[in-house]
């Protein structure tokens, strides 16, 4: 497996349109803090300049829209699950292969300890330059990348380890080659097995939870959604050249599908949201780390108290309560 910490050094990205005011107060902050002997004056500049980054930081963080929310959940700086499982996971070792056809790398799944938890893991992974993408086919999960993460789910069962699954995924590769190998097929079966399995399943939308493709892996008892992920049964841009023929109606199409972790917590979908850093996780993979773990510890901990025999009708009952409303 890569070297997570290797992947995150590469050269820096350019800012997203609104992180622009932010980026220009940094680097007049850089400026100041270069001088080698600097004036009891510059010093104060730089305290107020700090102040004011934070400032800005949340002010555009706090107030972001539906399509500026897809575009800090798909930056490219993000941490991903590779980053996690180095990050978050004190051991892990990767299961590799389906027992049928072959390895999907788009699904990372194996052992994992959290503290003194040992766990099945069960992530999708994108992929940051273009030869990891490749080989990870951009998150875009196969047929047998579901079965791979089935058959982990089966072995969690039996051993009654937890399972933690990480989503990130633009949605499941729609390719003929899959439909030939029974993508359908798997992913419902996924969403079955899931279903009935007498464990605790922890799931967590790490940056894109896209359609089907995501949900294949998101029936749990505890749904958590970082700050900034968004979990959506198409994408905005999908959405946009369903309803409006077009694709630049796209932020319409954010704000109509009501995806952002504020919508899903309100409408009851997801149980947690996890604080991202002051400015987003790209600017800080350690300390999105840290709050991811203590989030999964405590989910796992509150979920080890529930007699397994009743897991699965809990978990029943959490699904069948979404959707409901009354009409007046």
């Amino acid at each position: 497996m890569a070297d997570a910490s290797n992947r995150r050094k590469k050269v820096p990205t350019p800012p997203l349109p609104f992180e622009k005011p932010i980026f220009e107060l940094e680097k007049q902050l850089q400026q100041l803090e270069s001088q080698l002997d600097p004036s009891p004056a510059t010093k104060d500049a730089v305290r107020s300049l700090r102040l004011e980054i934070t400032r800005k930081k949340r002010e555009v963080f706090d107030d972001l829209d539906a399509w500026q929310t897809v575009q800090v959940a798909r930056h490219p700086d993000r941490p991903q699950t590779l980053d996690y499982l180095e990050l978050v996971f004190d051991e892990f070792v990767e299961l590799h292969g389906d027992r049928a056809y072959r390895d999907d790398r788009a699904m990372l799944t194996g052992f994992g300890r959290l503290s003194d938890e040992k766990v099945m893991f069960i992530g999708q992974h994108k992929g940051r330059d273009l030869q990891e993408r490749t080989e990870h086919n951009y998150g875009m999960v196969h047929p047998e990348g579901y079965r791979k993460a089935i058959l982990r789910m089966e072995t969690a069962a039996r051993f009654g380890l937890p399972i933690v699954c990480f989503i990130d995924t633009p949605g499941a590769w729609p390719g003929p080659d899959a439909e030939e190998r029974g993508q359908a097929w798997l992913i419902a079966e996924s969403l079955r097995d899931m279903a009935n399995l007498d464990t605790p399943i922890v799931c967590v939308v790490i940056g894109e939870g896209g359609s089907g493709g995501a949900l294949g892996i998101g029936i749990g008892d505890h749904i958590a959604m970082l700050q900034f992920s968004y979990y959506s049964v198409i994408s905005p841009e999908g959405c946009a050249g369903i309803l409006w023929k077009s694709v630049e109606h796209r932020d319409k199409a954010a704000r109509a599908l009501r995806f952002t972790s504020r919508d899903l917590m309100k409408l009851g979908v997801v149980d947690e949201v996890i604080p991202e850093p002051l400015g987003g996780a790209h600017r800080d993979h350690r300390a999105m780390a840290t709050a991811l773990k203590g989030s999964l510890i405590a989910a796992i901990k509150d979920l080890r108290q529930i007699p397994r025999d009743q897991l699965v009708d809990r978990r029943y009952e959490k699904f069948r309560r979404m959707g409901v409303f009354q009409e007046t």
